[in-house]
């Protein structure tokens, strides 16, 4: 059964191909876009990945890590009080202006860290040793911003490296190390220096800080000691999602604002459900006007004795099999863009295995409604029609 099955699919060449580009192209569109969206939403929380610590306390009314709203000084000391913290330090995040050597300017995100401790510095080195950032005048960039700050981005001879200045804020700023980070939602490179230089490159406020990052005690959980430390200061406390283990954290609360606040996810939520819409439209056509070129074929077994439910196995076979070639072939698609999108650094790219299992089971859906419009004709197909013609 199968092999006939298969047959009568793989003979009509024309309606084979047009099943699987619909399925190809709805495959495309749902895992792709899916897939940008999601790492759309990961940039959102470059900040708690390249500023590595478990406990993040701003404040009360801030709900997500690009929001600063700044705090006092003294509120360090007060998050250091806490008996369940072991350390508390400074933080400074904000987006500057960087002022390159032939004069134009460029959008960077700012981090102060604390110079003594180091607290919130980037996790890997390229070049260059983190210790240098003690020196005057002194930062660390990521990799990004080596092409990014350059005079001609295009022109490798002109990338930034260890030794070269620019100014931010009209106060020098010279590189002293390049580091691996994730880039952040802005689009513009990371750069780090010490909280109190921080504070310099940035046009004076009354109030500066822009968080504190914390640290629990030995065997206390990052989630206890976030509940303390709201307890006690009157703070927001959140844990970082790559110390902690309830759902609840920074890196969540920041992407959900992203999705309640931006039209982020209807624009690709729209496209998304296109791709579905243009698999139905086309599968569902395409397979039932191959039902009705072959149900004479179809009536032939059914007059011959084969049941109803065996020639449904059959439509349903038929489904299943151009469901899995179209989806095979869509995600191939999907990785070579993923490939072109990962080597050029954007746009973003994530995919995690849900991703593929939804759109396996909507073109899976697509098939199966597909084959049940055939297996309905097929039903009111009387098998003495095939005699009369």
């Amino acid at each position: 059964m199968t092999g006939l099955a298969l047959k009568m699919l793989f003979g009509d060449t024309a309606k084979y191909v047009m099943l699987i580009a619909g399925l190809f192209f709805a495959t495309f569109l749902i895992v792709q876009q899916a897939s940008v969206f999601c790492g759309l939403m990961l940039w959102t929380t470059a900040t708690l990945k390249n500023v590595a610590a478990p406990i993040f306390v701003v404040e009360e009314r801030v709900e997500q890590i690009n929001e600063t709203n700044p705090m006092r000084d003294t509120d360090v000391d007060r998050v250091r009080s806490v008996s369940s913290v072991r350390w508390a330090m400074p933080l400074y995040s904000g987006i500057q202006r960087v002022r390159l050597n032939d004069g134009s300017f460029k959008t960077v995100q700012l981090v102060g860290i604390d110079a003594a401790s180091l607290a919130g510095a980037p996790g890997r080195m390229v070049e260059g040793r983190l210790e240098d950032l003690r020196l005057p005048n002194t930062v660390v960039i990521d990799q990004l911003a080596t092409t990014r700050l350059a005079s001609n981005p295009k022109d490798p001879s002109t990338k930034i490296k260890i030794g070269d200045h620019f100014e931010i804020n009209d106060v020098e700023a010279r590189v002293v190390g390049i580091c691996e980070a994730m880039r952040s939602f802005t689009g513009g490179p990371y750069i780090w220096t010490t909280y109190e230089r921080a504070l310099q490159y940035t046009p004076p406020s009354r109030k500066m800080l822009s968080a504190v990052i914390a640290a629990p005690v030995n065997g206390m959980s990052v989630e206890q000691a976030a509940s303390d430390i709201e307890r006690t200061t009157g703070l927001r406390a959140y844990v970082n999602h790559n110390f902690g283990k309830e759902t609840k954290d920074f890196n969540t609360s920041t992407v959900w604002w992203y999705i309640r606040n931006t039209g982020i996810p209807i624009s690709f939520g729209t496209t998304v459900i296109i791709g579905f819409i243009v698999g139905v439209a086309i599968a569902c056509q395409t397979f039932y006007a191959f039902v009705l070129d072959n149900l004479k074929h179809l009536g032939a077994l059914k007059a011959m004795g084969m049941s109803n439910v065996k020639l449904s196995m059959m439509l349903l076979f038929q489904a299943f099999t151009i469901g899995i070639i179209g989806f095979g072939l869509g995600l191939l698609a999907t990785s070579g863009f993923a490939i072109g999108a990962l080597k050029n650094g954007q746009p973003p790219f994530f995919m995690p295995w849900q991703i593929p299992v939804f759109a396996f089971i909507a073109v899976q859906l697509i098939c199966m409604l597909a084959a049940l419009l055939g297996i309905i004709r097929l039903s009111l197909y009387e098998p003495a029609m095939v005699f009369r013609a």
